[in-house]
């Protein structure tokens, strides 16, 4: 008997899909939760067989609790189910997580991937691995992702600066660059198209 623990903050879905994934004879749902610091907290205790966890929750979000679940129950098998396709892709893959399925993908698509991660195989939505190979390339540099994700973490130039060790007139000129290489009007614009094609 396989032991699930679905993670998913709207309630209606979260009740749907529990009841059927309970049909499954080798299926059992032992918790679920709507917020995501309740359902580190549950997986915990209760050492589900796999995780199914929605990226966007409150408390924490699907990746977060995937993280930490990596390096403290990695023996969890953690399943994303996601609305966002190629945006969040990569960080899935960065958090090492065994599956990463879309919520309007049919039903039978995630028991089969279920069975799958049990069995040591990585599943990922065949729209996912077909839109990251069609993904630009990333025009910045090292140094320059850099800057504009302490940007985005809501960091000053000043600030900016001093957290990698720069000038305030070198962070001022990486930011100059950084706008003409992703043809953005001012930094907000920048990391909204950065994010958007799984840069940052």
């Amino acid at each position: 008997m396989i032991k699930l623990y679905l993670a998913e903050d709207q309630q209606l879905l979260n009740t749907a899909l529990a009841g059927i994934l309970e049909l499954e004879d080798d299926l059992t749902m032992i918790g679920t939760a709507t917020n995501g610091q309740v359902a580190l907290e549950q997986i915990a205790t209760l050492q589900p067989d796999v995780a199914l966890l929605d990226i966007e929750m409150p408390g924490l979000t699907g990746l977060e609790i995937a993280r930490r679940l990596h390096e403290q129950q990695p023996q969890v098998k953690v399943i994303i189910l996601t609305t966002f396709a190629q945006i969040i892709f990569k960080q899935a893959i960065s958090a090492e997580v065994a599956g990463y399925l879309l919520k309007d993908g049919p039903s039978d698509d995630l028991i089969v991937a279920i069975h799958s991660v049990m069995a040591g195989k990585t599943v990922y939505a065949p729209e996912l691995v077909v839109g990251l190979t069609n993904q630009p390339q990333n025009p910045l540099s090292q140094r320059e992702t850099d800057v504009l994700q302490a940007v985005a973490n809501g960091l000053s130039n000043k600030e900016v600066a001093s957290q990698l060790f720069l000038s305030d007139g070198t962070v001022r000129n990486y930011m100059s660059t950084i706008l003409s290489k992703l043809a953005a009007s001012n930094r907000i614009e920048a990391i909204q198209i950065a994010r958007h094609n799984g840069w940052l």
